[in-house]
């Protein structure tokens, strides 16, 4: 018995990676593509796929409020959340919706296969890779701790400062400068600027504009 796939992802080229990786695997079949929430509903009510693999931004919509109606009518799919925003509130906005498998588009294919076998065995059964460092920073008291060199990144950040511009500032590499960037987006959970600054007046790590 193979299991049957329905790829949801606004991108061509993301349905053809994730089409042969499935490919490549013989227990999988991908019987449908689509490219928005429209189409993603039509397909899965026409050919009831095991797995559906759902991207989070959509041209029509929110992947995350259409994983919440299939959910509501189909308890037995497996729903596989792919997305290129993988801070915790992504996470976490998954995990409600009563997604099977959360996983970052940057992980190898290999990672969505496995995440598919996951979500057809155990459709309701939420795993991702980042799920216990999340929970432990969603029950965390204190906050993220961030090294001195964070708070300086953090602070340029919020002034509107570029990698680059960052980098002169601190007399510190690019590499090095992105590197503190991605570790603060994985401390405060965040996957964008926009979310790590938001998170951060949050949790009084940065002082509001006009206070």
């Amino acid at each position: 018995m193979t299991i049957s796939v329905l790829l949801v992802d606004d991108h061509e080229l993301i349905r053809q990676g994730l089409r042969r990786a499935f490919e490549r695997d013989g227990e999988f079949e991908v019987v449908g593509e689509a490219g928005s929430i429209g189409e993603a509903m039509r397909l899965i009510g026409l050919i009831t796929p095991d797995v559906v693999i759902f991207d989070v931004k959509l041209p029509d919509g929110s992947g995350i409020d259409a994983i919440r109606k299939v959910r509501a009518d189909r308890k037995d799919i497996g729903i596989v959340v792919l997305t290129m925003y993988a801070g915790d509130e992504q996470l976490f906005d998954a995990l409600e919706a009563g997604a099977s498998a959360f996983v970052p588009k940057n992980a190898p294919a290999e990672d969505v296969v496995a995440a598919a076998r996951h979500a057809a065995a155990s459709p309701q059964a939420f795993t991702a890779s980042d799920l216990a460092d999340a929970m432990k920073r969603r029950m965390s008291p204190t906050g993220p701790q961030l090294s001195p060199r964070e708070r300086e990144v953090l602070a340029l950040l919020a002034d509107g400062l570029g990698v680059a511009q960052i980098s002169r500032q601190l007399f510190i590499s690019e590499s090095t400068t992105k590197t503190h960037i991605s570790k603060l987006y994985d401390k405060l959970g965040a996957g964008n600027r926009a979310q790590a600054l938001m998170t951060a007046l949050k949790l009084g790590l940065l002082k509001a504009p006009n206070a």
